[in-house]
């Protein structure tokens, strides 16, 4: 286990050197740096087939308010708070791993973690438009605005998944922002990565350390880069399922939320549910069950 430990750190250590653009000036130096690093993250693949837990269960959600503005925003912090109260129903861990809040302290995206048996399982039909109609505390008139807010929900993958070069990306470092994009923080702890293949750019700045956020922002990337691997791969199905079903594709509404009916219903399956406050407190059971009993 110390020896685990010890290249783990020393992985680290070579991360942070080549992230450090004094190193790159020194091309004999960032080549010798990637050597070790390949030989160390070689050797930390072989170790963890001998009987690491398997994360493959685990999801990384991403929730981004979509039209309608501050109500928009504002919905994507209720979905974040229902997935949240839903995992610890399920005795599953949220961790948060990356936010940027609106002038109302909605969220104009929030990126979070989900650790627990089964969670990709169950929530990988998230994915997609979510609606929401209802009157904001906002409106005098009474009038009903509606929203939207997308939901994304990759699968974890494991370092061994995804391989990533250290070359391969630009990690810098600034000041956590919160709303309004104020400075909060006077110490550059949170992390940008920006992959440079692909152009993928993620971000964390939840935690007052460095290393945490680095850490946190690589999973992101990790599995950003399996979904667009998977993407690639499934893309000429996914073109035959077009032509199949029409434009019924995930960048449309798949549920819709009407408070003031109070009523949910999901457009895929043609199905609804009241007692909508007590869905979005997170008893989302019902919903699931279904759409699992669709999939069969």
């Amino acid at each position: 286990m110390e020896y685990r430990e010890d290249l783990k750190n020393r992985k680290q250590e070579l991360q942070r050197q080549l992230g450090d653009p004094e190193v790159f000036r020194d091309p004999q130096k960032v080549k010798e740096l990637s050597m070790e690093f390949s030989r160390i993250e070689k050797k930390l693949k072989e170790l963890s087939r001998e009987g690491t837990a398997d994360s493959s269960q685990n999801v990384i959600m991403e929730i981004r308010a979509g039209t309608g503005g501050e109500e928009a925003a504002l919905f994507a912090k209720k979905l974040f708070s229902m997935y949240s109260r839903f995992a610890e129903k399920m005795g599953w861990q949220t961790t948060l791993l990356d936010e940027s809040k609106s002038g109302l302290n909605g969220y104009k995206e929030v990126i979070f973690e989900i650790n627990g048996k089964n969670a990709y399982p169950m929530l990988q039909e998230e994915s997609g438009v979510h609606r929401v109609q209802r009157i904001p505390e906002t409106e005098k008139s009474g009038r009903i605005h509606t929203s939207t807010v997308s939901v994304a929900v990759l699968p974890e993958p494991r370092e061994t998944d995804v391989h990533i070069a250290p070359q391969d990306i630009k990690v810098e470092f600034f000041r956590s922002s919160g709303p309004g994009g104020q400075n909060v923080n006077k110490v550059e702890t949170a992390v940008r990565i920006s992959h440079l293949p692909t152009g993928i750019v993620v971000s964390s700045q939840e935690s007052r350390s460095q290393q945490k956020n680095r850490d946190q922002a690589m999973r992101i990337l990790r599995a950003r880069l399996l979904e667009e691997e998977r993407g690639k791969q499934t893309q000429k199905r996914e073109e035959t399922r077009r032509e199949q079903i029409g434009t019924a594709q995930r960048p449309e509404k798949i549920r819709t939320y009407n408070f003031p009916q109070d009523r949910v219903t999901d457009h895929r399956i043609k199905q609804s549910w009241h007692h909508l406050e007590g869905i979005m407190e997170g008893n989302l059971e019902p919903i699931m069950e279904e759409l699992k009993k669709k999939a069969q």
